[in-house]
């Protein structure tokens, strides 16, 4: 099997068969070939490009959609800057790109192939933030108290510049003393302070957030990717400060912006997480640690619980965490026009959370935008109420069909990098034990499987050796037999 070409042909078919658009149609191309320059400031944008802005992202990110910066006040207040990517100054409501993009709904990241929710020449050139670029933005600024509280903020247009673009690994690898600062960073002056205000910043949210109930999970799902050399290359997420830290500060923006609709009573859409569906069957996994969790869902309780794991055996929280990621259930977009009663989202212990800070690769977020920049000039919402309680349901569908894609294509390409290991022997973990089958991780590489011989009496967490038996890699398909 030809690695990126055969990957990419079966990831085309995937996303056909999860209903979802794979190429830009030709009128789609032709509007784009109008489009050849970043849009320009006008004199209702306030320049900020005095500001050490900075992008935190992959090492291979393109589609750059936000800069953060900070600065401390003598009073030990922290002032927070989230720039957000002015997609609609480009991509017009319901013109061909936009209505492309809302098919879709979100960018598709598979091993063999992007499929990015607007043309490259917008999401990683035109609006995207990129580094040493004059680019226009909606710009979130909001003061943070010393006990982790946003005392007040601000949304408006602004011009901004992005002295470097930086990444995760070389970031976290810095703020954790593990390396060096990266040498991008080092060529700002004042960049390398700005970076620890926007740490320490990033770890007064976190305190906060999770002394209010919000849980602490981490997931052990793997990162399946194509080298260079048309190499698989698999290998478990690192999650660092530097992930920690574009967390908190896009939450904190979004929680911002719910919290701008809310004062301006405009119903706009809800990134939630509902009431787990499957909570007696949480209890039931503390139950297998020993522990006790009421019969009726509470997020602190939970929250108490997987604190206590994470203490005790941190080698196996990733997997118990991915285990309660996938029991409390997908987000959903919904519409919230009721503001005294919110549906909140569960895992964060948020009532007020929307989506807004990644306009380039995911739909909701440009409609968030434009209703904002609507509000700001005074005109009443670019969406009718019908409008966005059809666009919650298509966004939840397609991004669920987009997530079912990606997992199916790593699945793929991780069984294609198994299909020469067929007989060999590897140690894993139990991730998944009930009707619908018996699923172990093996360590190394870090791939999910089907136990299909030996699986009675094994519940989640237990350490097992497990034979590869078979793969079926346009299913992505993986089985492997217990031998001790």
């Amino acid at each position: 099997m030809k690695t990126t070409t055969d990957l990419a042909q079966l990831a085309d078919q995937i996303m056909r068969e999860k209903g979802l658009q794979p190429e830009f149609s030709k009128e789609e191309m032709e509007e784009l070939s109008h489009i050849n320059a970043p849009a320009s400031a006008s004199p209702k944008h306030t320049d900020l490009r005095n500001l050490l802005w900075c992008s935190i992202d992959n090492d291979d990110s393109k589609d750059l959609d936000q800069l953060t910066y900070a600065e401390k006040a003598s009073d030990q207040s922290t002032t927070l800057w989230v720039a957000v990517a002015d997609v609609d100054a480009l991509v017009h409501k319901d013109s061909p790109i936009d209505l492309h993009a809302q098919i879709n709904t979100t960018s598709v990241y598979t091993p063999g192939k992007i499929f990015p929710m607007l043309p490259e020449k917008l999401s990683t050139n035109l609006t995207s933030l990129n580094e040493k670029e004059d680019r226009i933005s909606m710009v979130v600024k909001m003061k943070l108290n010393s006990d982790g509280e946003i005392e007040e903020s601000s949304i408006f247009p602004a011009l901004v510049h992005n002295y470097a673009q930086l990444a995760y690994n070389a970031i976290g690898d810095w703020l954790e003393g593990k390396g060096a600062i990266p040498e991008k960073a080092k060529q700002v002056p004042g960049l390398e302070k700005a970076l620890q205000v926007q740490h320490e910043a990033a770890q007064s949210l976190k305190k906060r957030r999770q002394e209010e109930g919000s849980l602490i999970l981490e997931s052990s799902e793997a990162e399946v990717k194509v080298a260079p050399d048309e190499n698989i290359r698999i290998e478990l997420a690192r999650h660092n400060f530097a992930h920690q830290l574009i967390e908190e500060f896009m939450i904190a923006a979004n929680r911002s912006m719910a919290h701008e609709f809310s004062q301006a009573k405009i119903a706009n859409l809800r990134r939630v997480v509902r009431t787990p569906k499957y909570w007696d069957r949480i209890v039931e996994v503390a139950r297998e640690y020993g522990e006790a969790l009421p019969a009726d869902p509470d997020v602190k309780a939970l929250q108490a619980f997987l604190v206590k794991r994470k203490k005790s055996d941190p080698q196996v929280f990733p997997d118990l965490s991915l285990t309660i990621i996938k029991l409390l259930g997908r987000g959903e977009y919904v519409v919230e026009n009721d503001q005294s009663n919110p549906i909140g989202h569960f895992a964060l212990a948020l009532s007020d959370y929307t989506h807004s800070t990644a306009p380039n690769r995911r739909y909701p977020d440009l409609i968030t935008q434009r209703q904002y920049k609507a509000h700001l000039r005074g005109e009443k919402s670019p969406y009718s109420m019908s409008e966005l309680y059809i666009l919650a349901a298509h966004c939840s569908q397609q991004e669920d069909a987009a997530s079912k894609v990606e997992r199916q294509a790593n699945k793929c390409a991780a069984a294609l990098y198994l299909s020469s290991h067929i007989g060999e022997e590897f140690k894993g973990i139990i991730t998944g034990a009930g009707e619908q089958g018996t699923w172990v991780r093996i360590f190394q590489p870090a791939v999910e499987g089907k136990v299909i011989h030996g699986f009675e009496r094994l519940k989640v967490g237990d350490r097992v050796t497990v034979q590869l038996k078979f793969v079926d890699i346009p299913k992505g398909f993986i089985d492997f037999v217990v031998t001790h």
